[in-house]
Order: structure tokens, then sequence, then C-alpha cells
């Protein structure tokens, strides 16, 4: 948890951003993260430098060259801790001239990050904005795992905040709900194909460090938590640097986060390679036959992109692999042959466990399309039984645009640090769907299909066509009514007629 005072460092710095003449909340968060980079890259030398002289060996890693460039410039004055002292023009000149074209250069050797840096451009306008940037980042403590990350994710969030770019920010409690449901585990393979700024992969590392710490005691486990766990694709650059610089700053060192337009490649290289999909990708609408990957239309012959993306997850899980993701409501109800096939498909090939409706306005203020996510194990054989069904009403969040928290921190999300009441319990459902998912093959077999949550088996949904909209399957509720004896209600009619007649016999002396 951030302290209050490293917020107000951050939000001081984004100001200077602002004041200075930089705006948009993307380009602001991409010039830091340059900056927390480069910073980076000194401390790790730095530890290398520490251990050579502790071990009185030779640098087993050097990032920085020793000696000067072909003009006579030390490369020792790219380095954090030199030029930092520097005036702030010299300074402004030495991040135009050298230290952006040293960052391009990098390759490997940053390690994933510096793969990203190739197109980095140097955006910052002047020399004093410069200078009072690294003045400020020099002063935040980011020597702790924990406090890199939240504070990156507190960066991250202000890009959302400021309006612009939310699509590529999933709520980090829906998020979290995800990887809850599916339990990563040490020797998983994950992937995101729409990685945006990793967040499921991070989220993905913070369960496994928090649940299995043992892995990191086990040399093969630890190596691959490092190089082969996690694996984001993404089409956007500027994204795949900052998804990189996220999974780096929470402790991943060579995260596979690479360029990839997940819908347009074919997919041979790594079909069947991840145990876990997690993703929340864009659905853009509608792709030419011509762009999409050949291996996706045989499994779905379709335009549609969150029908193909689908495909996609299950081209890449492996057999027994499993996938929490989101998709947009018309994938469940969806008429035509295409979405038909694909239902038939999770549900008949496969084993289709959990169909959890969300509220529709969890993405606001960016967009308030319905939205599910759908949990599902990769077979190739079958073995859907049944299908569990949740309607979730709330999330913690207020569900107009503001989005606002309606319970203290410690109640919020799938985990609570505090125990809920039942009133709070109805401001926020997910620690209920986690409890309940847990009992999805034994109490909730038996809870009735008026309920929050129910059980429906898999024949039922043949008979429905494979239509897996929770409306189409609940059952309304309906209240006891007391009636009055049929004796009663002719009594009563007797006496209104009676009444009627009376009436009008009145009526008609009174016009006589």
């Amino acid at each position: 948890m951030l302290t209050g005072e490293l917020r107000n460092k951050i939000d001081a710095i984004w100001n200077d951003f602002w004041s200075g003449g930089l705006s948009n909340p993307l380009q602001v968060i991409e010039q830091i993260t340059y900056l927390i980079f480069i910073k980076r890259l000194d401390e790790m030398q730095e530890v290398e430098e520490r251990k050579a002289n502790m071990l009185g060996r030779p640098l087993e890693r050097r990032i920085f060259p020793e000696g000067a460039d072909k003009n006579g410039h030390p490369f020792e004055e790219l380095r954090w801790s030199r030029f930092k002292h520097f005036a702030g023009p010299k300074m402004f000149d030495l991040f135009e001239t050298r230290v952006f074209p040293f960052l391009r250069g990098l390759n490997g050797n940053g390690g994933a990050y510096a793969r990203h840096m190739r197109d980095a451009r140097f955006q910052i306008p002047s020399p004093q904005l410069l200078t009072k940037v690294v003045e400020k980042l020099d002063h935040v403590d980011m020597g702790d795992r924990d406090t890199k990350g939240d504070l990156y994710e507190y960066m991250l969030a202000k890009i959302a905040s400021a309006g612009q770019n939310g699509q590529f920010r999933t709520p980090r409690h829906i998020i979290a709900l995800m990887v809850e449901l599916t339990q990563p585990k040490p020797n998983d393979v994950i992937c995101d194909p729409a990685a945006g700024t990793c967040g499921f992969l991070v989220a993905a590392g913070e369960f496994l460090r928090k649940h299995h710490p043992e892995m990191f005691r086990d040399d093969r486990l630890r190596k691959h938590f490092h190089t082969k766990m996690f694996n984001g694709f993404d089409f956007d650059p500027t994204m795949l640097r900052i998804g990189a610089m996220n999974m780096a700053l929470h402790g991943v060192e060579d995260a596979n986060v690479a360029y990839r337009d997940s819908l347009a490649e074919d997919h041979s290289e790594d079909a069947g390679a991840y145990s876990l999909v997690l993703a929340n990708p864009p659905f853009a609408g509608s792709l030419d036959n011509e762009t999409t990957a050949k291996d996706l239309q045989r499994i779905v012959k379709t335009k549609k992109t969150e029908l193909l993306f689908i495909a996609l997850f299950l081209r890449l899980l492996k057999v027994g692999g499993r996938a929490a993701v989101i998709v947009p409501d018309g994938v469940l109800f969806g008429s035509s042959k295409a979405h038909k096939d694909l239902r038939r498909m999770l549900v008949e090939e496969n084993k289709l466990d959990a169909v959890i409706k969300l509220p529709s306005g969890v993405f606001r203020p960016y967009a308030g399309v319905s939205t599910a996510i759908l949990v599902f194990t990769r077979t190739g054989v079958g073995g859907t039984d049944f299908v569990w069904f949740y309607d979730v009403q709330a999330d913690g969040w207020s569900l107009d645009d503001k989005r606002q928290p309606l319970l203290a921190p410690e109640k919020l999300g799938p985990t609570p640090e505090a125990e809920l009441d039942e009133a709070e319990e109805a401001r926020n459902n997910l620690p209920d769907v986690l409890m309940r998912w847990e009992e999805r093959a034994s109490a909730e077999l038996l809870r009735p299909r008026t309920a929050q949550s129910f059980c429906v088996p898999k024949a039922d949904i043949e008979a429905a066509g494979y239509d897996l909209s929770l409306n189409r399957y609940r059952e309304v509720e309906h209240e006891d009514v007391e009636h009055d004896s049929p004796r009663e209600i002719l009594a009563d009619l007797r006496r209104i007629e009676a009444e009627i007649s009376e009436g009008m016999a009145r009526l008609e002396e009174i016009l006589g």
C-alpha cells in the first residue's frame, strides 16, 4: 500500500509534466517510464559493481561500457548517478544526443524491457522540466519491489482517471477475481494475447508470490518464473514498453512481452503452448478475411473479433489448460451460425466451467457494454456436465461514470482484508463469487434458479441451442398471495351487484 507521501510525490511529478506542456497522460507515463528505466539501469550496474568489489573479481555484467565514445565523451555520463548533478541545459542535451540513442541500441543488455526501446523518443519539452522531474524521481524510494509495483500501478490508474486510453485498463479488482478463479500454479505457462499494460500477468505473478513462496527457493521454478512463465502480446509499441516495465518493476526479470497482432498472425509456433490464458481483449467489430489468421478461421468461420479471440484462446491452450476471459454479452446469445458453433464447441468439445455475468457499469466511463467472464478448460473431448452461472450485481464500486468505492479499502476486492456484513456483501459480491465457485460441485448444485448463482445441466443448455445468457435459465420467484375462497368472492360480487342496483334506482328517482 502506497503512503500518502509517495502518492504526493508522484502527483507532483505528474503535475510538473502537465504544467510543463506535456498533457497527454499516455505520453507522460511513457516519459516517466523511460526515466525509471534509466535509473534502474544505473542501480543494476551499481549492484554488479558492489558484488565485483566484494568478491575481488571483474564485473559479470556491464550495462554501461567503460571508457568513452568516438567523440571522447565518457560513457559514465549516461548513468543516472552522474547526470543528475548536471545543469539543466547540459542534462537536456545529454538526453537528446546520447542517452536516448544509447537506450535504442541496448538490445538485450537491459532485460526484456530493452527490446522495446528501438523507437523510444525523448519528448520532454524543456531543460527546466527535465531537471524538475529527475530531481523529484531521485527522491522517490523505489528500492522495494512492492513499492515499485504499487507506484507504477498508481501511475497506470492516472491514465484511466484522466479519461484517455482507458480501454487498456481492466479494473484491478476484476483482474484479481479472475486470477483467484484460476489459481495460477508454479509450473503454469501464462499468456495474455492482448496484454496492454500486463495487468493480468502482474496479478498472476503477485498471486504466486503470496501463495507459493516456496517456488523461489527452487532454482528451476525461480528461473521459470522470471523467463518462461509470463507471455504477453500486443501490437501497440507504447503499450509493450509500459507493460514490460510494469512486469520488471513487479520483479519479473525477463517476461516475454512481445509485438504481435494476435488475430492476424499464424499461431503454429505456440499452438498448445500455454496452460493458462487470462485476457480482456479489445472487441473492435469485424476483420477482413484476408487479415485474419487462417488457423483461427479453421476453428470458426467468422469476421467477428469477439469470436476470433475465443478461437485464439482455444488454439493457444494446451490440453488441460484453463482460461478466464472477458467477453461481451453478444457472445453468449448471438444467433449467427458462428456464435452457435463456438458455444457448442465450448460446451461439447471442451469443459465450460462458468459464466459470470458482470454489471454493465464495470467498464465505465469508457464503455457501458454488458460483459461476462467465461471460465473454461480445453479438453478437446468434452467434459461439461453442468455450467455454473453467477449474476454479479455489485462489485464494490458505483456503477456510474464516477466509479467511486462504496466500501472502505479493506472491504473491497474478491479477497478483502476485513469481513463483510450482509449489507456490505450486497455492495461487493466478489467474495461471494469465490466462495460459491468453490462449492459449484456440491452445495451450488442444489441452489434454485431463482438464486443469484445456480448450476445448469449440459442437457438443458443443449436443448436451448447452446444459449449461455444467464437470463435464459433464471426463474422468477413468485410471491405467495392469499386469496379469498370462491364462496366469499361470490358473496362480494352479489353485494356489489346489489349496491349498483340500489344506486341505479335512486338515480332514476332523482331524474324521474
